[in-house]
This record gives C-alpha cells, structure tokens and sequence, in this order.
C-alpha cells in the first residue's frame, strides 16, 4: 500500500512510534523521547520553530504518560498551531515488550497500520486543519449539551470519546479539539443527543 504523505510535522512519544509510522507515511516524524521533552529545551524549541511553519500533529499514546507529554507540548505552543490527534484505548501488550504498560493501553506502536491509516489519512493535505478551524462546535454547545458544567459532565465527555473511538478522561477543552477536527457541527449533535 502506498504511503500516506503528511506534510505536518508528527510529533510521537519514542523511537518505535516513529518507526511504525514511518511505514504508513512520508512526514517528518520527531520522537519526544517519552518524559525527556522536559529536560531538552532545544527539542522543543525546533519543535515551536517548526509549529510556526505549520502546524503540527500530535499523536501520543492515550495514556496518562501521553497526555503529560501532549500537556506539555500544548503548554509551549498556541493552541491553533497544533492538531491533536489520538489513539483508541485498546487493551495490550506490545511485542517487543514482556509486559504490558501500568495502564495496559496499547501505545502509537502497538496499534494497527490501518488504525493509524485512518487517523492520519485526512492530513494528507492542509483541507482538514483549515476545516477544524472554521467548524463552529464551542465551548457553549459543550455546556448546553451537558459535557462541561456539570456534575456528570466528565461522564457525558467519557460516552462521547467512546462513540468517536478517543480516549477516555479527556479535559473538555482536548476532547472540543479532537471533535472539530473529526465532526461536523451536525454530526456532533447527533453523537451527543444518544449519550
């Protein structure tokens, strides 16, 4: 099968996750090196010079270590420079390791080329960015629609990242990002209305 051809920059949490998807795409693909984005400046630093460029993709495992790095890397780049990018949380164990990770999600490695395929394949060209970025799902729908605001909001944000195979204990501001880029405003409002 043919290459996928991302112009962004993909930003992964280790050198295996670039590996695996270096078999499904030409991009520029950066390994973090997990937790050491924190100690090495001058890789984030390429990375917000390359983020000025173009936006970049951010794809790390859907795990309590992947949401830490991808905080981090929101913390250091404006949000509208980023495109957030998730896995499904899929119980397992990778193959090269012996056992699985503390939470026992697979990671970018462990899911299947076909999975990642679909994930990144609308980024073939910038139409997908330009669109997320004039879709017009807000934090006010996410309020009336009961996914912000109240008691039972985390759970309500929980359904919805299921229906759309993300990870769950996303933040509400994380899963608004993630819905305007894989949903239309009238798609989401009929997700929302079965939770």
């Amino acid at each position: 099968m043919e290459k996928l051809k991302i112009p962004y920059t993909i930003i992964v949490e280790g050198k295996y996750d670039r590996l695996k998807l270096l078999n499904i795409c030409d991009a520029r693909i950066i390994a973090t090196d997990g937790f050491g984005i924190f100690k090495k400046n001058e890789k984030l630093a390429l990375i917000r010079r390359l983020a000025e460029k173009l936006p970049i993709i951010v794809l790390t495992d859907s795990d309590g270590a992947g949401k830490l790095i991808r905080s981090h890397l929101a913390s250091a780049i404006a949000a509208d420079r980023i495109i957030q990018l998730y896995t499904p949380q899929i119980k397992g164990k990778e193959k090269r390791k012996t056992e699985a990770s503390a939470e026992g999600f697979l990671g970018v490695e462990g899911i299947e080329n076909e999975t990642l395929r679909n994930i990144l394949a609308p980024y073939e060209d910038e139409s997908a960015y330009l669109a997320a970025q004039e879709n017009r799902i807000s934090k006010a729908d996410f309020y009336e629609d009961g996914l912000m605001g109240r008691e039972d909001s985390t759970r309500r944000r929980d359904a919805l990242a299921k229906k759309l195979g993300l990870p769950c204990g996303m933040t509400s501001n994380a899963l608004l990002s993630a819905i305007r880029l894989i949903c239309s405003y009238e798609e989401y409002k009929k997700l929302v209305k079965g939770i």
